[in-house]
């Protein structure tokens, strides 16, 4: 019998869970995935939204502002990148200045602090590598970015490190209200909880239909994206936006917290939930609009490409509802979802606590959790000191991030779904280099291997069916 179940461990779902673990209460992360952040959250813009896009008066305005000043300090307590780099909205003709004027007025009366239009003039200042062609912009210094994923990470993390349980490859297909709450099962296996929140992403019209509540749809829209070496990371500083349309917020150029450069989204609204393939019309599209706002711009750095999908909402805002005593929607989460992903968890629980559920504090709670990185950021002589004690920390597995034996044993043996390459990936960023894992990707499938026990050619890329080996050759390769 839990206190609470929380269907989805996405970045809302896992802050939700991070804000209840302060509680004395009993909860679990329901996700069907083979690990947590593998929806909208892993797939991303990464930017922490000042809050001048949102309507005024609507909740994406409101949780957004509020979330955007929650996130510095949660990302300091978790250990997590973080930051704030400052966003532009760049106008390139007089209607596009218009427009900027229109989002200056609406970022005010959402509360956004600092906000400015800006000329040619102090925009060359401030990106030198911009078009010619731009002539003004809105500066939104409170923008900035972060890690989507790793904070994700860490808040579930510190939740389960406060009591809290997480099952994945649990799909959700029936809720049941029951005398003292509900029933939640999968196909193998039913748990029961007084409140039920849905945190499912493109799927919780489908989780909500479950527990009968058939007020809303959600479809996803689609966007690709093309992330450039660690080399191009300084061509710009802030986040570069172009000025909005009703289908987002257009093609942005934006650094990450690990210095590369992104370019993206499409926005592209699509009938499959599942439908995650990149295209040739995707990247023709990134490419030209990229080139408009940086001409300088090197595709042919580029590293990867990826694509994420958006959960857009029927009724054009966040979908934080509650139908029935007990059960709360967290649906059409879409932009400026990460932002205001924080503020959504108070929301939530707020309106738990008003529905009876009790929040005794816990005595010995502790918000904070040692960052996965902390071996990278170490000084050399910190370093030397660590690789005296474990030698397995000298040794460079992941040579384009420089990733080392004992990070990816200590991501092993410190988190249960950290459990294939891509888990490895998350918690480490082997793999996220210029290679791609081309070099090191079957180093880490014989750690894998040797320290779970299992033969080399059951490793997975995501789990599931995602082999990466066949057998062995004549000669004992593996193939």
């Amino acid at each position: 019998m839990y206190d609470v179940v929380i269907i989805g461990a996405g970045v809302v779902g896992g802050l939700t869970a991070y804000t209840l673990a302060k509680y004395d209460l009993k909860v679990c992360i329901l996700e069907k995935e083979n690990d947590v952040a593998m929806g909208s959250t892993k797939a991303n813009s990464a930017i922490v939204h000042a809050g001048f896009d949102a309507a005024p008066g609507s909740l994406k305005a409101q949780l957004n502002v509020r979330g955007a000043k929650m996130m510095k300090s949660l990302c300091q307590a978790l250990g997590v990148k973080y930051r704030q780099n400052g966003s532009l909205v760049v106008g390139f003709d007089e209607d596009d200045r218009k427009v900027i004027t229109s989002l200056l007025e609406r970022g005010k009366r959402n509360g956004v602090e600092q906000l400015q239009v800006i000329d040619k003039q102090q925009l060359q200042q401030l990106e030198p590598n911009l078009s010619d062609n731009a002539l003004c912009a809105l500066w939104a210094p409170t923008g900035a970015i972060v890690c989507p994923y790793e904070l994700t990470i860490a808040s579930i993390g510190n939740a389960m490190d406060h009591g809290a349980e997480l099952k994945c490859n649990f799909a959700v297909n029936s809720i049941t209200e029951a005398e003292d709450g509900y029933l939640v099962a999968s196909e193998t296996e039913q748990l029961r909880s007084r409140f039920v929140i849905n945190c499912a992403g493109v799927y919780s019209d489908e989780i909500a239909k479950l527990a009968g509540d058939s007020s809303f749809d959600i479809h996803p829209r689609k966007g690709e994206y093309i992330l450039l070496d660690k080399e191009c990371g300084s061509l710009v500083s802030h986040t570069i936006f172009r000025v909005p349309s009703k289908m987002g917020k257009g093609i942005l150029i934006t650094p990450t917290v690990d210095g590369n450069l992104l370019l993206g989204p499409t926005s592209v609204d699509i009938p499959d939930k599942s439908n995650k393939n990149t295209s040739e019309a995707g990247f023709a599209e990134i490419i030209a609009k990229s080139r408009e706002s940086l001409p300088s711009v090197p595709l042919g750095k580029a590293i990867t490409s990826f694509c994420g999908l958006r959960s857009v909402g029927s009724t054009g805002d966040f979908i934080i509802t509650s139908p029935k005593k007990g059960f709360v929607n967290a649906a059409g989460i879409e932009s400026p979802g990460l932002s205001a992903s924080p503020a959504i968890a108070e929301y939530i629980i707020d309106m738990l606590e008003k529905q009876g559920l009790v929040l005794t504090a816990k005595s010995d709670y502790i918000p904070t959790r040692p960052p996965m990185h902390t071996f990278r950021e170490a000084s050399l002589e910190e370093k030397n000191k660590i690789i005296r004690k474990n030698p397995a920390y000298g040794k460079i597995i992941c040579r384009c991030e420089g990733i080392t034996e004992g990070e990816i044993l200590d991501a092993i043996h410190c988190n249960p779904q950290a459990r294939d390459l891509d888990g490895i990936k998350r918690r480490t960023r082997a793999q996220m280099g210029r290679c791609q894992g081309g070099f090191c990707g079957p180093s880490i499938m014989e750690l894998l291997a040797r320290e779970l026990g299992i033969p080399y050619e059951s490793v997975t890329k995501s789990g599931g069916a995602s082999v990466l080996t066949v057998g062995k050759t004549k000669g004992g390769q593996q193939v």
